[in-house]
């Protein structure tokens, strides 16, 4: 039996860039970390002596025998990839639901791919597991989406992400004080708005915009190295909240479908209340909203928020982990 546990993440600067409408005509570039909430994936490679070749629990349970007959398109796509041809249990858990905006079907294939890898006695990178989860949720599921989540989720911490012309990802990891650090952490505050939307189609039509918003994806690429340098003084942590601001300003700006008359309400009722700056998190239309707050202005804007769950959260530094590996089933 192996256990991987992949934390989701949140993107502060630079999202949809890591679009390929984008980044083939020059680099996409984000920032981005994870936070202390996670999904975990448990795989059992099981005895010849079974009714059904594949048991995949999820939202629903699926019995197969074979792997074309799986629904589930991550596992199917997945178990190809890696020619799993022997009887195989999947199971998932998770701290956070689906379709909220932290990058959940990419914190499951690269949890998956990770947890498949081990299973097979194969070794894994970050960057190959990023790369092999993206394979397979971009290019041979064939879904609109970006890469900063797969490479967010197997690497953990602070990076920029750079998305290269030539399919390439260059990850450059974000220094910071230690203190500057804890302190960001208690100045954040997540929101969960209550919304749940389907991602592929709000980036089907950011996707299908970005030649008319071409100009404003730049501006909001130009925002990760001013951020990268607030962070990594860390003397006026301020200025994320305004960078962040900044940030949503543009985005909500690409398509009508990022935001809501809801969402923009809550975002103007957190401001009055003492918020700096923030932003939805993911591609748009519901999910989480991430608030930069000083810490004495923080009540104010928890109940100038009494209809939205307040999630407590910390940072993740390790990435994608396998956290539980049994040799004898091998």
């Amino acid at each position: 039996m192996i256990i991987s546990r992949t934390p989701y993440r949140i993107s502060l600067v630079g999202g949809g860039t890591d679009l390929r409408s984008f980044y083939s005509k020059e680099p996409g570039m984000v920032l981005s970390t994870t936070i202390d909430k996670y999904l975990y994936v448990v795989v059992k490679r099981q005895l010849g002596i079974v009714e059904f070749k594949y048991r995949i629990n999820w939202s629903r349970v699926e019995f197969r025998n074979s792997i074309e007959e799986i629904e589930h398109p991550i596992v199917r796509e997945a178990l190809k990839y890696f020619d799993i041809d022997f009887p195989i249990e999947i199971s998932t858990f998770a701290d956070i639901p689906a379709n909220t905006g932290l990058g959940s079907s990419s914190a499951f294939a690269v949890g998956l791919v990770h947890a498949l890898r081990a299973l097979k006695g194969q070794t894994s990178t970050k960057y190959s597991l990023a790369s092999d989860a993206a394979m397979i949720e971009v290019d041979i599921l064939g879904r609109t989406m970006g890469k900063q989540d797969h490479f967010a989720s197997a690497y953990g911490n602070f990076n920029v992400f750079t998305f290269n012309t030539n399919e390439t990802v260059t990850v450059d990891p974000v220094f910071y004080r230690t203190e500057s650090w804890e302190q960001l952490q208690k100045n954040l505050m997540l929101f969960y708005t209550g919304l749940k939307r389907d991602a592929s189609e709000v980036l089907t039509s950011q996707n299908e915009a970005t030649p008319g918003k071409y100009d404003v994806l730049a501006k909001m690429k130009g925002l990760v190295e001013p951020l990268r340098e607030v962070l990594s003084k860390g003397d006026d942590l301020r200025q994320v909240g305004e960078i962040l601001h900044e940030g949503w300003m543009m985005k909500k700006s690409l398509t009508q479908e990022i935001s809501t008359n809801t969402i923009d309400n809550n975002y103007l009722v957190a401001r009055n209340a003492g918020a700096i700056g923030g932003k939805i998190l993911g591609a748009g239309g519901g999910g989480f909203l991430l608030f930069y707050v000083e810490e004495d202005k923080q009540e104010a804007v928890a109940k100038a928020l009494p209809k939205l769950s307040h999630i407590k959260m910390g940072f993740d530094t390790s990435g994608s982990r396998i956290t539980y590996y049994d040799q004898t089933v091998l």
